[in-house]
Parts: C-alpha cells; sequence; structure tokens
C-alpha cells in the first residue's frame, strides 16, 4: 500500500528532493523541486516510481566557508522563492519589484470582495503595474480564474508583453486580424472567451453587436479596462456611434455584481463632471449618484478611487507622510521638469507662393459649395482642412493630398462627411483608434479639378529638401543642437508621407554612401502606422541596437501619432520635438508622456515646438490652445483635458478665417472676429472649469483609505521575507566577484563581465542576456534602478539575471561535488571580534501550509520562507539571541585566522548536537505561522467573508540548510559553556 504524504513535505524521488503539493492524492503525487519555482511542477504516480519520504540532509562539516557564506547563501535561497507565504501571493513570483507606492491599489482591492477599482494615477506613475499587480494577486488566490483586459488594438501586444514578462500571465490576443485563426481552433459551439481563459482584446473589435454579445456572455470574472475614458461620454454631448458601443460593453460587462473590473485612466474627467459620473457608475452604481462632497460620499468614493500625481508619490514613506522615521523611505526618479522650448521657421518664397494658391483654391471650393447645400459645404469644409493641414506638415504631404480623393467626398449626407472627414484631420484626445488616423488625407472633391491639383502637386513636390522647405531645415539645426547636448530625441508628425520624407533627409545611407546632417554616428528610423504594433517595437529595439553603446552615437526617431499612446520610450530616448502641431492640446502631452515617465535617466526632458510663424495657422493654435494647456499643467501639476468640441471650435474658427478672409487679414482680426471671440470665450469657460473640478477633485478625494503606516508595515513584512535592495546588491557584487566575473562601477551601479566564470553560470545566463553576450564578454550593466532597458539587469531579486546567479550561488552551495567556485557554504566557522562569547548562526527553511478561502472555494498552498535564528553556547543550553542579532552577524568581519582542521573539529560537535535545538526550531515555526495567519487577515480586515476560513501551519521538522559558528577573536568559551 502506498504511503501518504501530506502537502508540504518532503520526498525523494528521480534523485532529488521535492515537496508534496496540495494538490496530490494517495496514487498521484504532484510535486515542486524542492527551492523550485510552479514551472517544474511534476506528478508522480508511486505506483510505478520509486518515492521515500526524506529529510533534508545535515551541512557536510569539512565543507567550510568564509564569512561571506552565510549571507550569500540567504539571499540566493530567498532570491529563489517563487511561493511567498505572506498574504501578497504573487510577489514572490512575478518579475517586476513594485514601489511601496504601487501597493496602495493592491491594499485597497484586497478589502473588497468584488475588487472595482479606478485607477486614475498621472501619465508615467505606473498604472499598467498596478493593474498587473492586482489581476496577478486575484488569479494566485484564486478569487478570479480568467482575465481579459480591454484596450486599444495598437496596445493590446505591450500589454501582452508587460503581462507574459513581468507577470507570469500569458494572454491570447483577439484582435480583428487573430480572430479567424482563433476560432478554427474551437470545438462545435465552444467560446473563444471559453477556451483561452486570458485575454487580450481590442476594445474597438469586440464592441460591434456581432461579437460583443459572445463576449459578454462568457466574459472572465476579471475586465482591465484600459483609458476607460474613452468608453463614457458626458451627458450634454453629442455621443458617437461608437463612443455608445463602447459605453454599453462597458455597461453590460459592469452589470455582473461579482465580476472584478478595474478601469484604468490617467485622464478620469475629460474635461465634464457628468463623464466622470458616468465612469465612476461602471465600478460601483452609487458613485454615479451620491453627493461626493458629503463625508458618506467621499469615504465611499475613496474605497474605489486612487488618483495621484507625481509629487504625491516622488518622495514617500517618509516623515512627511507621518512615519516615525525615514528608514523606509523611497524616492522615485521622475524627470523633475519638462523645458519648453517654442521655435519658428518661416516660408520660403516658393513655398509661400504655394500656400497662397492652395489657400485661394479651398476658398473657391468652400464658397462655392455653400451655394450647393449642406453636404457639399461640410465635404469641401473638410477638403479645406485636409489640404490645410498637409501644406503646413511638408512637401510630400502636401502633393500626396493634392493626389488623393477626399474620404468625405463619397459621403451621402453632411453628417456622413463629418464622420468619414473628421477622423483624418482631427487630434480628438479620446481617440482609442489610433490605427490608421496618420494616413494623409484627400483633397480632391470634383473631377474637373484634378489639372488644378495635379500642378500644385508638383510644385509641393519639387519642394522637397531644405534649400526650399524651411521647416525641414530649422528642424536640422534643433536636432543638431539637441545631439550635441547628448539628447536622443523623438520628432512627432502628423502624417506618414512626413514622416517617411523627413527619415529620408536626415538618416545616412549606406549603399549610396549618403551622409545625412545629423553625422555619421546618428541612426535615424521611422515608425509610422504601415507598421503592425509588434513591427513598430523591433523597429525601435533596432534602432536602439545599432546606435549601441558608443558614447558619440545618437539616436533619432522619426514618429507619427500612431507612437504617441501607451508605448514606453524612456529607455531609448529624453526629448520630443513637435514637427507637427496637434490641434488638440492633449495629444502633446500624450506624445511627450512616452519618454517623460519612470525610468527616464534624464532628470529634465526637452520638448521643441516648431511653429510656422507665417503661415497663417500654428501661430493661433499654439497661443490658444497648447500654451493655455501647459499653464494648466504647470498650475495643477497634472493635465486637464481640453473638451474636444471646444477644441474644434476654436481650430474651426482659425482655418474660417484663414479661408474666408484670405492671408492678408492680421492675427488681430482674427482674435476680434466674431466667431472666433465665441469659440475662445466657450473653450476658455470650459477649460477652467475643468481644471477647477480637477484641483478640487484631487484635493476632495486624495487617496485616503490606506494610510501610509499600513503601507510601510507591509513593504517591511515583503523586505524581511524576500530581501530589500541593498541586500541584492552586495550579493550580486560578492557572487561575481567571487566566480571570476570582471566589474566595473557605473553611474548608476556596474557592469560585469562574466566569460571567466564558471560554465554552469554563463549557461545559465545565456538565455537571459543573450548567447552573444556571453561568449564576446560583452559587459552586462546591472543598475539600481528598477527601471532598465532591454540588455540591462535591475538590482532587485526579482530580475531574470540577478534570479539565474541565485540558482547557480544555490545549486553549488547544495553540491559539494560541483566545479568552480562555490561563493556560499552550508556551514562555516569564523573568528571575529563582534562576538564576545561562542556563537551559531542556523539558516533555517520553514514551510507552511496555507488553507486561503476565496469566493471560488478553498485553496491550499504550500509556500517557503526562510529565518536567520542565533544562539550563544552549546545547543543543549541555547540562549537564543534576537532576530536582529542573527542579521547582524552577516556582517561580521573575521579578524584571526581559523585552522582548518579545527573548524573542522567545530562545525563536527555542533552538527551533532543540533538535534537539541529542534523544539525551539518548531515552536518559532508556530509563532511565524500565527504571524502569517495576522498578516493575511489584517490584509483583508474590511471583509470578514474573506478571511472566514484561513489557516497557516507550519511543516515540520523545518530544514537547517546552513550552520555558521562565530567564536570570539581574543578570548576563548567563557567558563562554564560546553562544547
Amino acid at each position: 500500500m502506498a504511503l501518504t504524504y501530506s502537502a508540504g513535505s518532503l520526498v525523494t524521488a528521480r534523485g532529488r528532493e521535492w515537496v508534496v503539493l496540495p494538490e496530490s492524492e494517495p496514487d498521484l503525487l504532484v510535486l515542486r523541486p524542492l527551492g523550485g519555482s510552479d514551472d517544474d511542477i511534476a506528478a508522480v504516480f508511486p505506483a510505478f516510481e520509486t518515492v521515500k519520504g526524506a529529510e533534508f540532509a545535515p551541512p557536510v562539516p569539512g565543507d567550510l566557508g568564509d564569512q561571506r557564506a552565510a549571507g550569500l547563501l540567504r539571499t540566493a535561497l530567498r532570491v529563489g522563492f517563487r511561493s511567498g507565504a505572506g498574504p501578497f501571493r504573487s510577489l514572490a513570483g512575478i518579475a517586476v519589484e513594485p514601489r511601496a507606492y504601487q501597493l496602495v491599489p493592491l491594499l485597497m482591492a484586497l478589502r473588497q470582495k468584488t475588487v472595482r477599482m479606478l485607477i486614475s494615477d498621472d501619465v508615467g506613475i505606473g498604472k499598467t503595474v498596478e493593474a498587473g499587480l492586482i489581476a496577478s494577486e486575484l488569479l494566485a488566490q484564486g478569487e478570479a480564474t480568467g482575465l481579459a483586459v480591454l484596450c486599444s488594438p495598437a496596445l493590446a501586444e505591450q500589454w501582452q508583453q508587460e503581462l507574459r514578462t513581468k507577470f507570469g500571465i500569458d494572454a491570447e490576443l483577439v484582435l480583428s486580424s487573430t480572430v479567424s485563426r482563433l476560432e478554427r481552433g474551437l470545438d462545435l459551439g465552444q467560446s473563444l472567451f471559453d477556451k483561452y481563459p486570458h485575454v487580450i482584446v481590442s476594445t474597438d473589435f469586440i464592441k460591434s453587436t456581432r461579437h460583443r454579445d459572445d463576449f459578454v456572455r462568457h466574459c472572465p470574472d476579471l475586465v482591465i479596462v484600459d483609458e476607460a475614458h474613452t468608453c463614457v461620454t458626458s451627458d450634454d454631448t453629442k455621443v458617437s456611434t461608437q463612443n455608445q458601443l463602447r459605453h454599453e460593453l462597458l455597461r453590460r460587462v459592469a452589470e455582473d455584481a461579482e465580476r472584478h473590473l478595474l478601469l484604468v485612466t490617467a485622464t478620469p474627467h475629460s474635461g465634464k463632471e457628468s463623464a466622470f459620473r458616468n465612469l465612476l457608475g461602471l465600478v460601483k452604481p452609487e458613485l454615479a449618484r451620491v453627493d461626493l462632497d458629503s463625508e458618506k460620499g467621499r469615504k465611499l468614493l475613496a474605497q474605489h478611487f486612487v488618483a495621484r500625481k507625481r509629487a504625491d508619490v516622488r518622495q514617500y514613506l517618509t516623515k512627511e507622510d507621518g512615519l516615525a522615521d525615514d528608514s523606509l523611505a523611497e524616492r522615485t526618479a521622475f524627470p523633475s521638469d519638462r523645458y519648453f522650448k517654442d521655435e519658428t521657421y518661416k516660408l520660403s518664397p516658393e513655398y509661400r507662393a504655394l500656400l497662397d494658391d492652395a489657400i485661394a483654391y479651398a476658398s473657391e471650393r468652400v464658397e462655392e459649395a455653400d451655394g450647393q447645400g449642406r453636404r457639399e459645404a461640410r465635404i469641401a469644409w473638410w477638403s479645406a482642412i485636409a489640404l490645410l493641414r498637409s501644406m503646413v506638415s511638408s512637401p510630400r504631404a502636401a502633393a500626396q493630398t493634392l493626389r488623393t480623393r477626399s474620404a468625405a467626398a463619397v459621403a451621402a449626407s453632411a453628417e456622413e462627411a463629418d464622420r468619414l472627414g473628421a477622423p483624418l484631420t482631427s487630434d480628438s484626445a479620446d481617440s482609442d483608434a489610433l490605427e490608421g488616423m496618420d494616413v494623409a488625407p484627400g483633397a480632391e472633391t470634383e473631377e474637373n479639378a484634378g489639372s488644378r491639383l495635379a500642378e500644385l502637386a508638383e510644385r509641393a513636390a519639387a519642394l522637397e529638401g531644405p534649400a526650399q522647405d524651411l521647416k525641414l531645415k530649422a528642424l536640422i539645426k534643433h536636432l543638431k543642437a539637441l545631439l550635441a547636448d547628448g539628447y536622443n530625441p523623438i520628432v512627432f508628425c502628423r502624417y506618414i508621407p512626413t514622416a517617411e520624407y523627413l527619415a529620408e533627409q536626415l538618416a545616412n545611407d549606406p549603399e549610396t554612401k549618403k551622409r545625412g546632417p545629423l553625422g555619421a554616428k546618428t541612426v535615424v528610423r521611422a515608425v509610422t502606422g504601415t507598421l503592425s504594433p509588434q513591427q513598430r517595437i523591433d523597429r525601435i529595439e533596432e534602432l536602439a541596437a545599432e546606435a549601441g553603446e558608443d558614447a558619440a552615437a545618437r539616436r533619432v526617431l522619426i514618429a507619427t501619432d500612431c507612437l504617441s499612446e501607451g508605448v514606453n520610450l524612456q529607455h531609448h530616448f529624453d526629448a520630443v520635438l513637435h514637427y507637427d502641431l496637434a490641434w488638440n492640446p492633449t495629444r502633446h502631452d500624450q506624445r511627450e508622456g512616452r519618454v517623460d515617465r519612470y525610468g527616464q535617466k534624464r532628470d529634465e526632458v526637452r520638448v521643441i515646438t516648431l511653429y510656422g510663424d507665417d503661415n497663417g495657422i500654428d501661430g493661433k493654435v499654439l497661443e490658444v490652445l497648447i500654451k493655455k494647456h501647459r499653464q494648466i499643467k504647470k498650475d495643477l501639476g497634472i493635465s486637464v483635458s481640453v473638451p474636444d468640441e471646444m477644441s474644434t471650435g476654436v481650430t474651426d474658427a482659425i482655418v474660417e478665417w484663414l479661408l474666408l478672409r484670405g492671408r492678408q487679414g492680421q492675427q488681430e482680426a482674427l482674435f476680434e472676429s466674431d466667431s472666433f471671440q465665441q469659440s475662445f470665450a466657450d473653450l476658455e469657460q470650459d477649460w477652467n472649469s475643468a481644471a477647477d473640478r480637477e484641483k478640487a477633485s484631487r484635493s476632495r478625494f486624495a487617496q485616503r483609505s490606506i494610510h501610509p503606516e499600513e503601507v510601510a508595515r507591509e513593504v517591511t513584512a515583503v523586505r524581511e521575507a524576500l530581501g530589500g535592495a541593498g541586500e541584492i546588491d552586495t550579493f550580486v557584487r560578492e557572487s561575481l566577484n567571487a566566480l571570476g566575473a570582471v566589474l566595473r562601477d557605473s553611474d548608476d551601479g556596474f557592469t560585469a563581465q562574466v566569460r571567466g566564470t564558471p560554465m554552469g553560470l554563463q549557461d545559465a545566463l545565456a538565455p537571459v542576456v543573450g548567447a552573444e553576450t556571453v561568449e564576446r564578454d560583452r559587459p552586462i550593466p546591472f543598475r539600481s534602478s528598477p527601471a532598465v532597458g532591454r540588455g540591462e539587469a535591475a538590482l532587485v531579486r526579482t530580475d531574470p539575471v540577478v534570479g539565474a546567479l541565485a540558482s547557480h550561488v544555490l545549486n553549488a552551495a547544495l553540491d559539494t561535488q560541483a566545479d568552480g567556485a562555490r561563493p556560499a557554504r552550508r556551514c562555516g566557522v569564523v573568528t571575529t571580534d563582534a562576538v564576545t562569547t561562542r556563537t551559531t548562526l542556523l539558516l533555517v527553511r520553514y514551510r507552511f501550509h496555507l488553507t486561503l478561502p476565496s469566493r471560488n472555494g478553498e485553496k491550499q498552498v504550500v509556500a517557503e520562507d526562510a529565518r536567520l535564528l542565533a544562539f550563544e553556547g552549546a545547543p543543549r543550553n541555547a540562549v537564543w539571541l534576537p532576530q536582529e542579532r542573527g542579521v547582524e552577524l552577516l556582517d561580521a568581519q573575521a579578524t584571526e585566522n581559523t585552522a582548518a582542521a579545527s573548524g573542522e573539529r567545530m562545525m563536527t560537535r555542533i552538527l551533532d548536537q543540533l538535534g537539541e535545538v529542534t523544539p525551539y526550531l518548531e515552536s518559532y515555526g508556530d509563532e511565524l505561522a500565527a504571524e502569517l495567519d495576522a498578516s493575511h487577515r489584517r490584509v483583508r480586515t474590511a471583509s470578514g467573508e474573506i478571511v472566514r476560513g484561513l489557516s497557516v501551519t507550519a511543516q515540520k521538522p523545518a530544514d537547517i540548510l546552513g550552520t555558521y559558528v562565530y567564536l570570539p577573536a581574543t578570548a576563548s568559551v567563557p567558563a562554564g559553556v560546553s562544547a
């Protein structure tokens, strides 16, 4: 009859030790390798394979390490933990080390039976990580069984990568381009959302009635909505069909009161109070109606809403937050400010003449169409705007627009003309469908205008190059200045032809040996909507790789607004140049937010806005819209969206003035015109009201549901269990030094060349840093900041490079026959002046059996913890020391040599007597279990149902991984203390 093994017990099978997991049955054992991860779990049939009970082997007394041995083994062990025993089940297994402030939404979520959150932290703070933390925790605890992320198709692949690489969640992409392939693999009657538990879904694709009903019926129990503000509108605004469909989709998803829902947006108001209320109504219906000025309303909102600006989290867990001291203070290196500079250019005489003729043509068309009917008037209007915007963009964009038929020309009604014409010529702040919006629009609306437009197109094409295109000439000048100051800029354009034109003019061409104007070591690439989202990321990485690490090399990225949302570019770029002005200033803020965010190494991000001094459009847009937006952001510290309809009203007035009054009219005449005065007054009133509401809401709804003291307590517990940044830095440096790596200090950490290390370590590092890096002995940069770029390693326990190093160090310590250097050992004898009495330090691994209740039933889990326990004297008469004393001994320095033979004899005597300390180790394990039980209950204190049935039990016996003896340097063992 097969033996029954309890969850958490050790067994030997297949030549190694395993931990028995709760899913096991008497005839089928589910096992995880001792010290291994969930990726290594295996199933064993005791009837067919030999399985024996096991106890962890004691250390070998002759395998003595030096004074570093205990600390390195302890850290290597803790880095390897992938199943922490604390209340945050997922933190040990994810590949990101969250900032302390990013734990606040997680703590808020764990206090809710059904999680409903609106996460509205400022751009660049890390909302994706905050949402990912909540999702991974709910999945790890069994509170959720599936995940759906609703987002723009342009951001889908980035979400997929973030979830996979940082949180270990493999999600399938459900897009218009993938759905046919996915549906081919379904069984008869099976839903796509039943087969794939984790999905990332294009909001635009799934909102249609054809797909929406199936999604709602089979929707996972956890949904994240990115850019959630695009899914609601204000009550007093004309609602587009697209917004209606998105809102209806979310309304039906939110109807299920048992579904977890996370709404993510940096702009919850979008300039309208009613839109904010509608958003809150999706989180919790009562929030759409409650008086938010009342104490009851604020208290209810505080449970579900978090919105912080950078100033709130730049320094966190300090005395200013109400803590006793700054021992846990965390300083997050956001760029301190954006340096704005507005630069002008003037048109060349030839370009001036072309623009005048284009304005004349557009004016004629608009005037003629006004007498032909409303449909014809709207078609002519959108054609005129398309022509003017492409004209001031570039000669290439102008030529293409002049040769292309207007999208609005096929409209059967004025309303259809607006629907077809607006997307290609406006810059809506709320557009979640940026795909295809960077295509140059068409201007041709009537067949008999072909020859006139063709002649204009030929003249536009002849103006390419810095001699006639003075805008390009100005760009080259400002790029040279940025590059000379060491910056790597992104140039944002409105249209694809402009981006391609700039890349051709600026780049070096190895084939023709043409040298670009920015220097031989400057690499220029363009990224536009012609590339798929993944191809865009690949193009950017290729650009970074080609530029390399040469200090003289520079990178210039030319991009359209397909990169203005969601894509994080702060690791490769640190300046933004607006080549084409957006007609909604929120788009400028989104562009700048790609580089001005957490992880940006420069303290000052430079922003240059290039505008035409004499083209009749740019100067007015800059003055009225963009500078106003900047001032509001400077005053409040956060961006406030200008309502789309207000922004459009102003730009329409500018275009109307330009077309109907002609170029000769003065700017003052524009500002004095009735249509402009009314549009600007409406904009000013609405924008100021939005700013006032935002300012008031930031004060009224400041995050108060989680006090910094609560965060500090949990951060302390996590660091005690898993280790902090200082410990990891010491571990990596000392381990690599001992293993033969070559280390060199750098500004933000150090670099390591590992070609001289043992082959086992090289083999472990090759998959994570690249085989070529190891083989060619390229330096691996280790950074103190957890926000690192590709090819860099962060000095945090969750970094893959650190994990590979820790695994090698731990395995070498456990294998006394391992080849090469072994920095960590399981025992050691150190003579030091850090003790006055013989002191023994034990590194003990505890295993805990947790019963975690959830709404989906109880979940049985085995988790691990490592503790340092120290005692003075002999094991049979041990005087146990406080926990802090054991940690202090890790820093004890040897002050005298210890003879190997005497050290081995001492270690043999201690190991022979270690059985005497078993009762204490077991009682300490019970204390730890009680503490863990209390911490799980504390974190979930707001919901009694969540903690009912929770239990934590210590598995016995504990494993003594390491034994280290510290002998006094100048005195012998005190009288009365025997060995």
